[in-house]
């Protein structure tokens, strides 16, 4: 019997689509499930993209076009980004992509050879070590610890480079700590990724949604521009999840080569969805800035309430949707507290091992969710919190 190709074995799959296919199923039969597991916006586009998709497939966009994007968005792309983030780059310099895994998988695929190290944050998108290992190049983690308030620690990351590291993965507001990086931390990544010649692959996708301050971005910083890929897309700053609309902000050589792979792979993006979403980047009914503004209502309740709940601790995000829940106060295991969550209260969480072996101590909440149900969520893990108050009872 011919078997599966061995990078198969390597490749890991992610904890929030497996609890969300359990929570499915507990929902089939019959049971009230409220879904905090998937970093989904329950929110959709606005009014006009929906009507922009709708003209672009009535002008007849739904052709094969340009491999590496639609010219007019990938220009709009760059003028998003100067409006944004404040940093300048040519459309030349974007290459569109089914969706930001892609995109991320693509990047990195082009970058890396067999054996190279790749440095990347511990607990972090699962995506990373996976697409690292199925590539054949090594991860390497760097802890966000609770220490350090789940920022990189410079000296940490400066210790594991070694002569085999090519690349350095950033992710800032963080998935699933919902740390925005410091300035003068990213400033010292910067430095870093300069010293030792490093690829600098910074994931942005939750850059629009930030709880106070500027967003920095990695390509501000000196020595950046010919060294830094930015993954983002629309997913989360637009609510377009199923669309699969992402981007790759990279120097020309590295642009060349994703074309490259599009061609090989994907061929283009869907033509229509591309027109769409430049309608979302230019947001003219303000339907960013309204989603962060009720995330950030969300976000303080919420962490409010699950500071109540016996033997939970959650410091309140400065970027993303998830609320990152330290349980070592409940006696129990993160596994122990989801499953009591899922299986008892009707809440889909996920335990933090998911993310790396640095989030064994914690349960991720996405609160993507009406504050109704973030209420009621809570009012289920107040009750079914008497099972790990009991066992602390009897120790």
């Amino acid at each position: 019997m011919r078997s599966i190709a061995s990078r198969m074995s390597v490749m890991s799959g992610e904890g929030a689509l497996s609890v969300f296919a359990r929570a499915k199923e507990l929902e089939r039969l019959g049971r009230s499930i409220i879904h905090l597991e998937l970093g989904e916006p329950d929110f959709h586009p606005g009014p006009s993209v929906v009507e922009s998709v709708a003209k672009a497939l009535a002008d007849g966009k739904d052709r094969y076009c340009a491999v590496a994007g639609v010219p007019a968005l990938r220009e709009e792309i760059a003028t998003y980004l100067q409006r944004t983030r404040s940093i300048g780059v040519s459309a030349d310099n974007i290459v569109i992509a089914p969706g930001c895994k892609a995109a991320l998988f693509f990047a990195m695929m082009a970058l890396l050879e067999p054996g190279d190290e790749v440095l990347y944050p511990d607990p972090g998108f699962p995506g990373y070590p996976s697409i690292t290992l199925g590539l054949g190049a090594v991860p390497v983690p760097f802890e966000l610890s609770p220490r350090h308030h789940f920022q990189p620690d410079l000296a940490e990351i400066a210790s594991r480079i070694t002569r085999r590291t090519r690349m350095l993965i950033t992710n800032s507001p963080g998935n699933p700590t919902g740390t925005v990086y410091m300035d003068e931390v990213q400033r010292g990544l910067a430095e870093l990724a300069v010293k030792h010649d490093l690829w600098v692959l910074s994931d942005e996708i939750y850059a629009r949604i930030i709880y106070g301050g500027e967003y920095l971005s990695m390509l501000r910083y000196a020595g950046m521009k010919q060294r830094t890929l930015i993954i983002d897309g629309f997913s989360k700053s637009f609510a377009m999840t199923g669309w699969r609309l992402g981007y790759t902000v990279a120097p020309p050589e590295v642009a060349a080569a994703l074309a490259l792979l599009a061609i090989n792979s994907y061929t283009c993006v869907a033509e229509f969805t591309q027109y769409a979403a430049i309608d979302a980047l230019r947001d003219r009914e303000g339907n960013t800035p309204r989603m962060v503004s009720e995330f950030a209502r969300r976000r303080a309740q919420f962490v409010h309430d699950l500071n109540q709940v016996p033997g939970f601790h959650c410091e309140p995000p400065a970027g993303a949707f998830y609320a990152w829940v330290d349980i070592r106060g409940t006696g129990a295991s993160a596994e122990e507290v989801s499953r009591i969550l899922l299986e008892d209260a009707g809440v889909a969480a996920i335990a933090g091992g998911a993310f790396g072996p640095s989030g064994e101590h914690f349960v991720r909440f996405s609160f993507a969710s009406s504050v109704e149900n973030l209420r009621e969520a809570v009012a289920r893990i107040m009750k079914v919190s008497t099972a790990w108050q009991r066992t602390l009872e009897e120790k």
